[in-house]
């Protein structure tokens, strides 16, 4: 599966990866056939863009670390009308983004995202789970906007996305996606998805460690002051 595969596509689901060489295969392997998965191996050590390629899939290479750089570096690479975003470490289902993507295509709205239902006790550590809803209060208070999750997975047109000019390049982009798409006037639906327990081998970089919350909480800090 080569670049130009996206041609033929109406959707690129970009897939940000670092150190998920034990979960892309399966990841890949659920992506539904009329998507076209772009994985952005971001600096892993463990293998992750070999296992990618020996899967089939179009791998970029983004050596600036970060959440948001490699999410950028993925819509750069996408050449198709929607682009949806999805982490690769197995904790969600791909077959679930052809319904996003219904919710977006031929309708007024800008961006369908998933709300995380976590499908068994103790998958999503507390203190992320509580960081998150006060970061959607915040959201759903000063913009409006009803979300309840800061979109782990979404869907939108790569068109839009791309002249939201999102500029942080850590933890903080999702954030400020959805503060920018509220400034814009996007119409967002947001969705339930199912949560489950990550590939066995891989680790948050947010929620994983003290070192990695510490590092989200600055980085969501810069983007809204």
């Amino acid at each position: 599966m080569g670049p130009s595969s996206s041609d033929h596509s109406r959707c690129d689901v970009v897939i940000p990866c670092r150190n998920e060489a034990p979960a892309i295969p399966a990841v890949l392997a659920a992506v539904p056939a009329s998507l076209t998965p772009i994985v952005v191996d971001n600096g892993s050590s463990d293998g992750t863009a070999e296992a990618a390629r020996a899967a089939g899939a179009h791998v970029v290479v983004e050596h600036r670390p970060g959440y948001g750089a490699a999410v950028h570096a993925g819509v750069l690479a996408a050449t198709a009308k929607f682009v949806a975003v999805i982490d690769g470490d197995g904790s969600m289902d791909p077959a679930e983004l052809p319904r996003l993507l219904a919710m977006v295509d031929n309708s007024s709205t800008s961006m369908a995202v998933g709300r995380r239902r976590p499908v068994e006790h103790g998958i999503w550590p507390w203190h992320a789970r509580a960081g998150t809803a006060a970061l959607a209060w915040w959201i759903r208070r000063s913009s409006g906007v009803g979300i309840h999750d800061l979109a782990p997975m979404r869907v939108c047109r790569r068109a839009d996305l791309l002249g939201l000019d999102i500029q942080d390049r850590r933890f903080g982009y999702p954030l400020e996606l959805m503060i920018k798409a509220a400034q814009a006037d996007w119409s967002v639906l947001e969705t339930e998805i199912a949560y489950g327990r990550r590939t066995r081998g891989t680790r948050s970089k947010v929620s994983g460690s003290l070192v990695g919350t510490s590092r989200t909480i600055a980085d969501f800090c810069k983007v809204l002051l």
